[in-house]
């Protein structure tokens, strides 16, 4: 059975296993609808021209695990930044591990979105903000939207800096012989308050696995949001994330997306402006090999006056990889006074790796300050020879420039723990040892 087909066929099994009010249920049957309208993207869309899922849409995936599994903690704690204290949402296979989080409900909200979606005393909040921004016409998101259910689940009141970031992982066991997983996430950060968040996904072995995550964040007046998205895992995990993001007045939210790993990566990264003075900023570093295939769409939107979005994503390419750079920024008539800068900078290290870029702006207002930018290059050959004449080795003088080449990205992250973590993946993906602390 084709993998749309299961879907769809699952779909009314899945409604009789979640208890659901009438209005959710609604938006359940809309969302499925829509997806059995629209099927999965192709190529022939103009957002997908660069990226194909036939491959992956070609293994028998589980579209839910058929029982609980369980990890030690010893077994991934690489995983986690354990350096420091945070808080945990910790999933197995889709499944919620207490065992493996830590979980919060005193001052703010740190839980379960199965909590949030089913309980009585979360229906004001979700009735407000699930699904308020989500596309209802991106066929994934929709599909996800159908099948919500389990994800993390954050809400803090006004005027509180949480004292730790929030780690919400994901674990995928193997114990299926290809897995399909649908998480999704809702992040409410109320007025004047401050959050750091790092999301993962990871499997644990070789099998296929296909995670189609939707996160949808609110920062509400001078809020400040820092996101960091670590995409490392194995060659056999494929992941399509969607984040959309709405920012009210004097707002400051960062979404930074390392991409190292996995077989295939679509990041959709949508920014919508519902006030004046707000900064948005979407940073990334993507460093693969082999025939990985990283895509990175995004979308600032803005529509209200004296704001400001930055984009500033490196790229280094090599082997068989593909990458991928479609990057929107979109200013109405009444957004006058924008400023709006994006650039996408790329190195490609193989005569057979490849890079997509394309760069837009779409301006209706006249008194703005709007620029974009897209380069694809090979490494000064001038500078690795300045850098060999003075005795450093020429793999070490190529890493140190491709380093110093994603630098700027590196040196916006707010968790000094994490910065080191990022150091490090970045000096193993290069191959060499980076003699240096951050």
């Amino acid at each position: 059975m084709e993998l749309k087909e299961k879907l769809l066929s699952s779909f009314m099994a899945f409604e009789e296993q979640v208890d659901v009010h009438s209005e959710l249920h609604n938006v359940r049957t809309e969302a499925i609808k829509n997806f059995e309208n629209k099927g999965f993207p192709t190529k022939k869309e103009e957002s997908w021209k660069y990226t194909s899922l036939n491959a992956i849409l070609k293994n028998d995936f589980t579209v839910f695990p058929k029982g609980e599994n369980s990890i030690q903690f010893k077994d991934v704690k690489k995983y986690f930044i354990h350096e420091i204290d945070t808080y945990k949402v910790v999933f197995i296979d889709g499944v919620f591990s207490s065992y493996l989080s830590s979980t919060t409900h005193e001052g703010l909200d740190i839980c379960l979105m199965s909590s949030a979606l089913n309980k009585p005393k979360y229906k004001m909040v979700i009735d407000n903000y699930f699904n308020k921004i989500a596309s209802k016409d991106e066929t994934l998101t929709t599909l996800n939207t159908a099948f919500a259910n389990e994800g993390a689940y954050v809400n803090i009141p006004k005027s509180i800096v949480v004292q730790k970031p929030i780690e919400i992982m994901y674990f995928s066991t193997g114990n299926e012989a290809a897995l399909m997983v649908q998480p999704r996430n809702l992040i409410i950060v109320g007025e004047n308050s401050h959050v750091q968040i790092i999301e993962r996904h990871q499997s644990l072995n070789e099998n296929p696995v296909l995670t189609n995550s939707v996160t949808e964040i609110f920062a509400q007046k001078r809020a400040i949001v820092d996101y960091y998205k670590i995409q490392n895992d194995n060659n056999e995990a494929n992941l399509i994330d969607n984040t959309y993001v709405s920012q009210k007045q004097e707002s400051h939210v960062s979404v930074h997306t390392f991409s190292f790993g996995g077989n295939l990566t679509r990041n959709n990264l949508n920014f919508y402006h519902f006030g004046e003075r707000l900064t948005s900023t979407l940073n990334g570093i993507t460093i693969i090999g082999d025939k990985q295939h990283v895509d990175h769409y995004t979308l600032v939107h803005h529509a209200a006056p004296n704001c400001e979005s930055f984009q500033d994503y490196k790229g280094i390419f090599s082997d068989n990889s593909t990458g991928v750079f479609n990057g929107k920024v979109y200013v109405e008539k009444e957004a006058q006074k924008t400023n709006a800068f994006q650039k996408s900078n790329n190195i490609l290290l193989g005569n057979k790796s490849t890079i997509n870029a394309k760069p837009q702006l779409e301006i209706f207002a006249d008194d703005v300050k709007c620029s974009h930018g897209c380069t694809i290059g090979q490494l000064d050959e001038t500078a690795m020879f300045y850098m060999q004449q003075r005795g450093i080795p020429k793999k070490e003088a190529k890493a140190l420039l491709m380093y110093a080449f994603s630098n700027a990205v590196i040196e916006s992250i707010k968790i000094p723990e994490l910065k080191q973590r990022i150091t490090k993946i970045i000096a193993m993906k290069l191959g060499v040892k980076i003699g240096f602390d951050l």
